[in-house]
């Protein structure tokens, strides 16, 4: 069915508001009088979590045993370790938290911290990625949670496989494979991006192979110093043995696929390049891709490009070939009239002009999306990780100029994306303040997970 309502994040920190982080309900219904509006908030006990992403207790690779259902949401702290176990099930426009796992819980059975995605796996437990250890230095591998109790039951990986740092990850089962990207070194990352930090190994550039069952690391491939290799998705096919990964730093998709030798294989699909700029960080400006999802058909791949402000809509008729189809620019750093200069352009001719909606300006660059089952709505929110939203978007963390969640029209025959002007959620009239939208999931199921 239609999605009716959607689960987003939604993190205080670095906003100065000193609220706990929450979870909002929106409405998505455009018979409802609340279409486009927060329905319902669940604050957590705790603050300064910084909630990035979300994941469901139960997913279609388990949906065929009875007892399996989507009614838990899985809330990992990037900052604090702690995970919270959301209720979905018993009122799905209200939901309530059911257990809270406290970070001595992962320290101690993990030596892991900094979690981010989550997934489930086949046999039913739930497996969430990290980024680092307790201290904040860079680590990777997984931690897996019961699938019925929901505690910590350790590492998923075998130990001697720890990879140097986690971000993302993907699985197929009928190739017993799972693929996971590189990310930050997080106590690097939490204090902002520093160009000093560039070809210091801060930033990940490997994507790692995985035997599935075995719970081991296979292969792994280096995709060049400060690629930093962040979202990963096979294509939903189970039967496909190919998927692509995003690169943030370089602009870089690649597109991995299994070889006749049952090894895998990696090649370059998509470059987006960096545009010569004035009044930045840096002379050049990556496309820092932060989210890439594939449509449920596999017949579209998405990307949100956080800096330069653009979401990209490819078409995969030919997988080694990705073909550019739509292009829309909801915010991002190279708008017209803003501090930025744009001296070398390789794609466009002029600066793009700033987006309103519902006589609204749109501050910050596309990040995390969500595509609706059906493919004909792509959902967008703005915020990528807080410390680097202040640095890069400091209006987003202003008085009334914080996060928003756009609604992109998608056509699904010829290719193109439109900005739906009668749909914005505003996060920055929040009853206890502005604050940050992140992750948005779907209980009638979505295109990640």
């Amino acid at each position: 069915p239609r999605e009716e309502i959607a689960y987003v994040t939604c993190t205080y920190r670095e906003t100065c508001v000193d609220q706990p982080d929450f979870l909002a309900t929106v409405d998505l219904n455009p018979r409802s009088p609340c279409y486009g509006q927060v329905i319902h908030r669940l604050p957590m006990p705790n603050l300064k979590d910084e909630l990035h992403f979300s994941g469901w207790s139960a997913g279609c690779t388990c949906l065929d045993t009875v007892a399996a259902k989507r009614n838990k949401l899985i809330l990992p702290g990037l900052i604090s370790s702690r995970i919270y176990v959301v209720d979905v099930g018993s009122q799905c426009r209200a939901p309530k938290l059911w257990k809270t796992i406290e970070p001595v819980d992962v320290f101690w059975k993990c030596n892991k911290g900094h979690l981010s995605v989550v997934h489930s796996l086949p046999n039913g437990d739930i497996l969430i990625s990290n980024m680092g250890d307790p201290s904040g230095n860079a680590k990777g591998g997984f931690v897996v949670l019961d699938g019925e109790t929901l505690e910590v039951k350790g590492n998923w990986e075998n130990e001697c496989e720890v990879p140097l740092s986690g971000y993302d990850f993907w699985y197929q089962p009928r190739h017993n494979v799972l693929i996971s990207t590189a990310g930050l070194v997080p106590k690097c990352a939490g204090r902002g991006f520093d160009p000093n930090d560039l070809k210091k190994g801060v930033f990940g550039r490997h994507l790692n192979v995985w035997n599935l069952s075995c719970r081991s690391l296979t292969q792994c491939f280096d995709l060049g110093e400060d690629s930093l290799p962040l979202s990963v998705k096979f294509l939903h096919n189970p039967d496909a043995a190919e998927g692509y990964v995003s690169c943030a730093l370089s602009g870089v998709v690649y597109r991995f696929y299994k070889c006749e030798a049952k090894n895998w294989a990696v090649e370059e699909v998509i470059r987006i390049p960096a545009k010569e700029v004035t009044g930045w960080i840096m002379p050049k400006m990556p496309a820092f891709t932060v989210e890439l999802l594939i449509s449920k058909d596999d017949r579209y791949l998405y990307l949100s490009n956080w800096l330069h402000g653009d979401i990209r809509q490819y078409e995969l008729c030919k997988t080694c070939k990705p073909r550019l189809v739509g292009q829309v620019f909801v915010g991002g750093s190279i708008l017209r009239g803003g501090p930025v200069a744009v001296c070398r352009d390789e794609e466009l001719k002029c600066q793009p002009e700033p987006l309103v909606v519902k006589c609204k300006r749109v501050y910050g660059g596309p990040s995390k999306m969500q595509l609706s089952v059906d493919g004909k709505r792509l959902y967008v929110t703005n915020s990528f990780y807080s410390s680097w939203d202040k640095q890069f978007y400091p209006n987003l963390v202003k008085l009334c100029q914080v996060a928003v969640m756009l609604q992109l029209d998608v056509d699904t025959e010829q290719g193109g994306l439109t900005v739906n002007k009668n749909f914005l959620v505003d996060f920055g009239k929040e009853p206890n303040g502005p604050c940050l939208a992140r992750v948005i999931r779907f209980p009638s199921g979505d295109s990640s997970s």
